[in-house]
């Protein structure tokens, strides 16, 4: 089984934000496989999903982007995941261009809060990471205000295709 985690903050206001684009891809993930990710277990809303032939858990986590890894540390132990082989994070990275797509693993956190929580959580930074570029086209004055801002429709439909492409 393979846990796939969704970098975001929950509420409305945060819904359609660069900062939540983790959560956006699990929605997409669920919809795409006809589930709803409702369940809560772990400080976290979960799905059951079967992708090709592997089952996964798809999560959400509810607590805030920089406490994320309570909820994973405590589904990884529910769970029995092995963080090396079946953790796998989704996040925004405000580093990279709008739209770049990178896959990494056992990687520092580069200064991303919620993968710091993570790390901290679980005593290793071993895990899969899919690191979606949000960076705007402009230079930013602050970042912090750009990531929890409402996307333009523009950029949602270029991150669907994206998250069309990504499994």
């Amino acid at each position: 089984m393979k846990l796939i985690v969704g970098l975001g903050n929950p509420g409305s206001e945060y819904e359609l934000t660069p900062h939540n684009l983790g959560f956006l891809v699990v929605d997409r993930i669920a919809s795409d496989h006809n589930v709803e990710v409702r369940s809560r277990q772990c400080k976290a809303l979960t799905a059951r999903a079967t992708i090709g032939q592997e089952q996964v858990v798809l999560v959400k986590p509810e607590t805030f982007m920089n406490l994320s890894g309570s909820a994973v540390r405590e589904l990884v132990s529910k769970l029995e995941i092995v963080p090396e082989t079946d953790l796998v994070v989704i996040q925004d990275e405000l580093d990279f261009p709008f739209g770049t797509l990178r896959i990494h693993r056992a990687r520092s956190s580069a200064g991303h809060n919620g993968i710091e929580s993570i790390i901290d959580s679980l005593g290793t930074k071993d895990f899969v990471r899919i690191r979606i570029g949000v960076a705007p086209e402009h230079k930013l004055s602050d970042g912090k205000e750009y990531l929890l801002s409402p996307m333009r429709k523009a950029q949602l439909k270029v991150l669907d295709s994206i998250v069309a492409d990504t499994y």
